[in-house]
């Protein structure tokens, strides 16, 4: 009778829980109008203004050299302050995640404050320590040391507003994966460098990849802090974002538009490679869950 009674439940249960169909295909039309509405349609706009007077244009304005110039430095800096974020990201996340130590909550607070403060706030710090005001400008000057308005300004900017998107990805993948397989290294002799190289990094490649694509992102597409500290000096400190501005500004929206279209393929790509970094990571533990 009992058994009876359960086997009746599960469909009722399987009903109860089941939305009608006008419920389910309401929901993912609003869904598919919301992502068409604020995501898709702006897409489609950039590549359209970018291309209102025909390749040529496009490609003129892609060829300009301050354009040339802006596409430069936004790489240069990405590469410059990807990888350090990478390094602090990682010493960081093991840090937390591995030891206990007096002040640990204080590094987790510190670690998200650019998360916290404004970009524009971030770039003016910047300017009130390293401008020819500022607290050490003074000194920066009288050696001959230029970092406000310059790409060493930029570059600090940039660091600091994607500091935290490497650690942030790591610290609860390695918060949970534990310390048992470092332990067990330790004991059978590995040396720090082994003991990372070969535990470690193997367990949180998908994570660290992860987040890599998210600094690089916002790297390449910061404009708040940049836009303080550096002058807008055409050709010489406009990143993309800066000079999608300036352009826009001028009236010149083909060329405007066309820079943006290139910041809008970088994130589509960056898109896509998140993706495929999802499926791999899912596929890896679909695998490991089977053996």
């Amino acid at each position: 009778m009992a058994t009876a009674i359960t086997t009746a439940a599960v469909p009722n249960r399987q009903r109860a829980l089941s939305e009608p169909l006008w419920v389910k295909f309401g929901l993912i039309g609003l869904a598919l109008a919301f992502l068409g509405l604020f995501l898709l349609l702006p897409l489609l706009s950039v590549f359209g203004e970018a291309l209102a007077k025909g390749f040529d244009a496009y490609f003129r304005a892609l060829a300009d050299e301050d354009a040339q110039s802006a596409i430069r430095l936004t790489l240069i800096v990405a590469v410059i302050a990807v990888p350090l974020n990478v390094v602090f990201g990682v010493t960081a996340a093991w840090c937390v995640a591995k030891f206990e130590f007096p002040g640990k909550s204080i590094l987790i607070s510190l670690i998200d404050v650019p998360f916290s403060v404004s970009p524009v706030i971030s770039g003016l710090i910047y300017v009130l320590l390293f401008g020819l005001q500022g607290w050490l400008g003074p000194w920066l000057s009288g050696h001959d040391v230029k970092i406000i308005f310059a790409v060493p300004g930029i570059v600090l900017a940039t660091v600091f507003v994607t500091f935290p998107f490497v650690a942030r990805e790591l610290i609860p993948l390695m918060e949970e994966q534990g310390t048992d397989e470092e332990e067990a290294a330790v004991v059978l002799g590995a040396s720090g460098l082994v003991l990372f190289w070969k535990v470690t990094l193997p367990n949180i490649k998908w994570g660290l990849l992860y987040g890599v694509l998210l600094c690089n992102a916002r790297a390449m597409g910061e404009f708040g802090a940049v836009s303080v500290v550096s002058g807008h000096v055409r050709g010489l400190t406009n990143t993309m974002p800066l000079h999608v501005e300036i352009l826009y500004n001028e009236y010149n929206y083909v060329a405007a538009f066309a820079i943006a279209s290139v910041l809008a393929m970088l994130a589509l790509v960056t898109l896509a490679a998140k993706s495929l970094l999802e499926w791999r990571f899912s596929k890896e533990i679909a695998a490991s869950a089977r053996h």
